[in-house]
């Protein structure tokens, strides 16, 4: 039975782990050191402050999903909104309802913190996530253009 609890600071290496499936999902054909990438995890999420948060899927012992969120202000009004950063399930758990599971769980965590808003977003290109989205009737919202500045100094 898969089970979704907050990520501990003894999980650093499964979520490397699967952080690095992720990337090579996605492209990447390298990826730091194991040790580099525990230690940027432990002081993303476990830092003060914390830059983020995640819940993880559990199947028994094995790491099988994660979802990664951070807190904005100000959404509606002054309240707060709760934005997925990541929503990534192993290849060969998908689905199995995991995703689901993951996202009851951050809607579960932005009503505790009485958040107005659940976003986040998905590649164009990404047709299954868009498609798995559609499946939990959670509609495209086209009023928001997205932008992004990266790479070199960013001063």
């Amino acid at each position: 039975m898969v089970c979704v609890r907050p990520a501990e600071p003894s999980n650093g290496e499964p979520i490397a782990g699967l952080l690095e499936e992720m990337d090579r999902f996605y492209g990447a054909t390298e990826v730091e050191p194991l040790e580099h990438r525990v230690h940027q995890i432990n002081e993303a999420i476990f830092g003060s402050p914390p830059a983020a948060y995640v819940l993880l899927a559990w199947d028994d012992a094995r790491l099988v999903g994660l979802a990664t969120y951070s807190f904005l202000w100000p959404a509606v009004g002054l309240t707060r909104s709760l934005y997925v950063k990541e929503l990534y399930v192993a290849q060969k758990y998908r689905r199995k309802g995991i995703g689901r599971l993951l996202m009851q769980s951050i809607i579960e965590v932005a009503a505790r913190h009485q958040c107005s808003r659940v976003e986040w977003t998905t590649d164009d290109d990404n047709v299954n996530a868009q498609r798995f989205y559609d499946v939990l009737e959670l509609r495209k919202h086209s009023s928001k253009v997205f932008y992004r500045l990266e790479g070199g100094p960013l001063l």
